[in-house]
């Protein structure tokens, strides 16, 4: 079963900063997930809210900022938001990285930015995962290539997306750890689709995960879950 970071290593740095994803890949991850938003300057940034407040000293929206001015914000340990860019130049294929399309219109810059950084560097397409919960922006990553694997994330059960990742075409589907059973994993194998499950901390939770032959979990701890 593979181990992911959650946005790096969640529960023992800020989530989503350069530093809490340096922990999860000091910790040997199999993966990090993390989330994108597109700024008001067209640039992709590393967060998960389209607000500010819950994880920086900034306010409003991260859509109605600049890069330059989004510069200005720190987390309580007084980090940055980080590009995705900067990410994808700080774990440079040492794993796998899962891409949670958060905002409006990341779908198309975040494929134009990993063609770039697979032509220049050591990431291949098989490094990324392209998933979202608007899943209207796989469907437009679907359009234009069949390079990436896309991953469909639901709030539900597997039964519930089974439709929309035969549309698509989906390499796996994210549902979360209190909706799972072995028959959702059971029957999301045998249609074709690896099982990554969200947010899964409890040692006993990782237990039954690894039981049903989930693929990979999200953690917030993989210190902990490794």
């Amino acid at each position: 079963m593979k181990i992911y970071g959650h946005r790096g290593a969640a529960g023992l740095v800020a989530e989503n900063t350069l530093e809490s994803i340096t922990k999860a890949l000091e910790f040997g991850v199999d993966g990090i997930e993390i989330d994108v938003h597109r700024c008001k300057s067209g640039e992709l940034v590393v967060v998960h809210d389209k607000t500010l407040e819950r994880t920086t000293n900034g306010k409003g929206k991260v859509s109605e900022y600049t890069l330059q001015e989004l510069k200005r914000f720190r987390t309580p340990e007084g980090y940055m938001i980080p590009l995705l860019d900067q990410v994808l130049d700080l774990i440079e294929a040492k794993c796998t990285l899962n891409i949670e399309l958060k905002g409006i219109g990341t779908a198309l810059p975040t494929v134009e930015l990993l063609e770039k950084h697979i032509k220049k560097s050591r990431w291949n397409y098989d490094d990324f995962i392209l998933s979202s919960f608007d899943h209207s922006q796989l469907f437009q990553i679907k359009a234009v290539t069949s390079n990436f694997k896309l991953g469909v994330l639901t709030e539900e059960n597997v039964t519930h997306v089974l439709p929309v990742a035969k549309e698509l075409e989906a390499f796996s589907i994210h549902p979360p750890i209190t909706t799972l059973t072995k028959d959702e994993v059971d029957l999301a194998n045998t249609q074709g689709y690896q099982v990554y499950v969200w947010t899964v901390n409890d040692k006993t939770l990782i237990d039954q995960s690894k039981s049903w032959n989930v693929e990979g979990i999200i953690t917030d701890f993989p210190n902990f879950a490794k």
